[in-house]
C-alpha cells in the first residue's frame, strides 16, 4: 500500500489515476493536502492527479520519476533498494577542495551517469575532491543545460535516471570523490511545469529574468518552502549528494524575518546531524553580500560558500586585455585582480558603471575559503557567443598564467570540464523544446542578443539544433595530444602544489600580500611567511620583465620557457609566471 498526497489549496476536488483507475482523494486539510490510499500501489507504479472538471492528468509535482518526459505520468521510486557501498565515506572538507563541474550530457560520447562513471579515475589521478554535476532534474527536450527544470524531484531519463545517479554517486563515493548537485530554486523551466495548476509556488508580485518569482514570501508560501526545502533534503538524504550549488540566488526574493536561505541551512545542518556525514551549500550570487556565507550565529544566513565572480571578471578582463561588454565594462585592470586576491569583492561600496550604482560590501572577519576561484565555468564558457574556452579566446600563456593564479589564490580552486586540457570542443548553450513556438523563440533570441554585440548572426550557433548539443561534447581522444597533454601536465602540476604546500591551503585573507605594477603589468602575491612562504610572480604584459627574488625560494614551477632566476632576479617573458617555494621532500 502507498498513501498518495499532493499540495493543491486550489483544487475543489482532485482524483490519482493508477492505470486506468480513478481514486477521489480526501481533503483539503487546513493547510491544502490532499490524501489517498491505494493498496496495489508501490515502487514502480505510474499515477497522475485529475484537478476538478479537468480531464488532463497532470503529474506530480513531488514526482520522484518521469520516464515518459515532463508530460508523462510520475513513477513512484523506492529508494530502499539500492545497495549503497559508501557507509563510512566523508566528504573531504571544503576548505581543502579541489571541485570539477561537469555536464553529464557533454562529459561523454554516451552522455549518461553510467558512462561518466568510466572518467572518474581521470579526475581522481588529477586531484579533483569534488565533482559538481549541473542540474539533473527533468527537464523538457532531449538535451539541455538543465536550468528549465520543471520536475525538481524526478532524475531526468535523458542521462539514465534515478538508478542511474545512485550509480554515480556511489561510484564516486568509492573513490574518495565528494558529488555536488546544482539546483534551481529560482524559476521552473517553462515547458511542461504544471505546479501552479496545484498551488501558488509563483507569485506576481515580483518578477525575474525568468517571469513571476518564486513565492516565498507570500499567501500559501510556507508549504512552497517547505517544497524547495524538502528537495534539497532529498537529495543529500536519498541520492547521497554531499552538497548542493544554488542557482542565481539573488533571484530568490524574500523579505520575511527568517530568509529562505537561513531556513535552508538550518534545515541541511540539522540533516548533517542526523545523518553524520559532512554536507555543504554553495550559492551562486551577484549580490557581493558577506550576510550570505556569514554564519547564522553571527545574523547571516549560514551558506557554506559561493562562488567569486568578481575574482573571475578581474582575472579574464586582465588576460583578455580588450575592452568589455556587460559586466567586463567594471573590469581590466591589474589593481582590482590584486583586490579580488586580498578582498575577495572588487565591488564592495563601490561604484559600478555596468549597474549605474555602488554595488556590494567588504568582506570582514570572514575565511577566504567561503568563496570559489575559477577561470573557467559554465557560463562564463557557455554564455559566450560561441562557447570558446579561455585557451581559445587568449592562447596557452595567459591561459596557463590563469590556472596558476586560480591555484595558489586563497579561495577553493573550482575548474570546469575540459579545462584541464584545454578541450578543444566548446560548451555552447543548447536546448530542444518540443514546443515549435518556444524553440523559435530560444533561437531567435540567442540570435539577437549577440548580434547586438556585433557578432555575425550566421556564426552564432543555433541552440535548438542537435548539432550545437553534438559539438559541445568532450573529445577524449585528444587528452594526451600535443598542446592537450602539455596543459594536462600544467594543472597536475599546480593541484599537486596546493596539496602539499601548507601556505596555499591558508584560508586567512590577512596571509595574502599582493603588489603590481599597472603599467609594466607585473603583479606578485606572497602567501606565508618564513619557510612555509609562497611567491606567485606574474607578467601580464606583452613585454618580458625581470622581478626581485630577495630570499632563498627557488623556482618550483614555471608555466613557460624563459622563466629563470639570474642574480637575485626572476625573468619572465610575457605572459608567464613563476611560483617559488621553498624544496619539499614531498614534492
Amino acid at each position: 500500500m502507498h498513501e498518495f498526497t499532493v499540495w493543491a489549496p486550489r483544487a475543489n476536488s482532485i482524483a490519482l489515476r493508477t492505470h486506468e483507475t480513478h481514486h477521489p482523494m480526501s481533503g483539503p486539510d487546513a493547510h491544502g493536502w490532499w490524501r489517498v490510499p491505494v493498496d496495489q500501489a508501490g515502487p514502480g507504479t505510474d499515477y497522475a492527479f485529475l484537478i476538478d472538471n479537468d480531464p488532463t492528468p497532470y503529474p506530480d509535482p513531488r514526482s520522484p520519476w518521469q520516464p515518459e518526459g515532463v508530460h508523462g505520468p510520475s513513477r513512484l521510486v523506492d529508494h530502499a533498494r539500492f545497495p549503497w557501498s559508501d557507509h563510512g565515506f566523508q566528504a573531504p572538507p571544503l576548505s581543502s577542495a579541489i571541485i570539477y563541474e561537469l555536464h553529464i550530457g557533454t562529459f561523454t560520447p554516451e552522455g549518461t551517469f553510467d558512462s561518466a562513471i568510466s572518467c572518474l579515475d581521470h579526475l581522481v589521478d588529477l586531484g579533483i575532491t569534488h565533482v559538481e554535476l549541473m542540474p539533473v532534474a527533468e527537464f523538457a527536450g532531449r538535451h539541455g543545460w538543465g536550468y528549465d527544470g520543471v520536475h525538481l524531484y524526478a532524475v531526468t531519463g535523458n542521462y539514465g535516471g534515478p538508478y542511474a545517479l545512485k550509480r554515480f554517486v556511489n561510484a564516486g563515493h568509492e573513490r574518495g570523490l565528494a558529488v555536488l548537485l546544482d539546483v534551481v530554486y529560482n524559476h521552473f523551466g517553462p515547458v511542461g511545469n504544471y505546479s501552479g495548476k496545484f498551488g501558488p509556488y509563483l507569485s506576481g508580485n515580483h518578477l525575474t529574468p525568468w517571469g513571476d518569482a518564486v513565492n516565498f514570501e507570500g499567501p500559501g508560501s510556507d508549504n512552497v518552502r517547505r517544497f524547495f526545502c524538502d528537495n534539497a533534503i532529498m537529495w543529500m538524504r536519498d541520492y547521497h549528494i554531499d552538497g548542493l550549488r544554488l542557482d542565481a540566488i539573488h533571484e530568490l526574493i524574500d523579505r520575511t524575518a527568517t530568509h529562505f536561505l537561513e531556513q535552508l541551512s538550518t534545515e541541511i545542518d540539522a540533516l548533517s546531524a542526523d545523518l553524520g556525514r559532512s554536507l555543504v551549500l554553495i550559492a551562486e550570487s551577484d549580490l557581493n553580500a558577506p550576510i550570505v556565507v556569514t554564519s547564522r550565529e553571527a545574523r547571516g544566513y549560514g551558506i557554506h560558500a559561493q562562488w567569486s565572480d568578481d575574482f573571475h571578471h578581474a582575472l579574464f578582463a586582465v588576460l583578455h586585455n580588450e575592452p568589455g561588454n556587460g559586466y567586463y565594462a567594471d573590469f581590466g585592470s591589474i589593481e582590482q585582480l590584486a583586490k579580488a586576491l586580498q578582498c575577495v569583492f572588487v565591488y564592495d561600496g563601490a561604484y559600478s558603471v555596468y549597474r549605474e550604482r555602488h554595488h556590494g560590501r567588504p568582506v570582514e572577519g570572514l575565511s577566504a575559503h567561503r568563496f570559489l576561484g575559477y577561470i573557467q565555468n559554465h557560463d562564463q564558457v557557455g554564455n559566450r557567443a560561441i562557447g570558446d574556452r579561455i585557451a581559445q579566446i587568449v592562447g596557452m600563456d595567459r591561459a596557463k598564467l590563469a590556472a596558476a593564479i586560480v591555484f595558489t589564490a586563497p579561495f577553493v580552486p573550482m575548474l570546469f570540464q575540459g579545462e584541464e586540457f584545454a578541450a578543444s570542443s566548446p560548451f555552447q548553450y543548447f536546448a530542444d523544446h518540443d514546443d515549435p513556438g518556444m524553440a523559435r523563440s530560444v533561437s531567435e533570441g540567442r540570435i539577437s542578443e549577440f548580434a547586438g554585440f556585433g557578432w555575425d548572426r550566421n556564426v552564432i550557433p543555433d541552440p535548438e539544433r542537435p548539432e550545437t548539443f553534438k559539438r559541445s561534447k568532450l573529445n577524449w581522444s585528444e587528452i594526451h595530444e600535443n598542446r592537450h597533454a602539455e596543459m594536462l601536465d600544467w594543472y597536475c602540476r599546480l593541484i599537486h602544489l596546493r596539496r602539499i604546500t601548507p601556505a596555499l591551503n591558508d584560508g586567512e585573507l590577512r596571509n595574502v600580500k599582493v603588489s603590481f605594477d599597472e603599467k609594466d603589468r607585473w603583479l606578485v602575491m606572497e602567501r606565508g611567511q618564513g619557510q612555509c612562504a609562497v611567491r606567485l610572480l606574474c607578467n601580464c604584459g606583452e613585454s618580458p620583465i625581470e622581478l626581485p627574488n630577495p630570499g632563498e625560494p627557488s623556482i618550483s614551477l614555471a608555466s613557460r620557457v624563459g622563466v629563470e632566476a639570474v642574480a637575485n632576479r626572476i625573468s619572465l617573458p610575457p605572459y608567464s609566471v613563476a611560483i617559488l617555494c621553498h624544496s619539499s621532500e614531498d614534492e
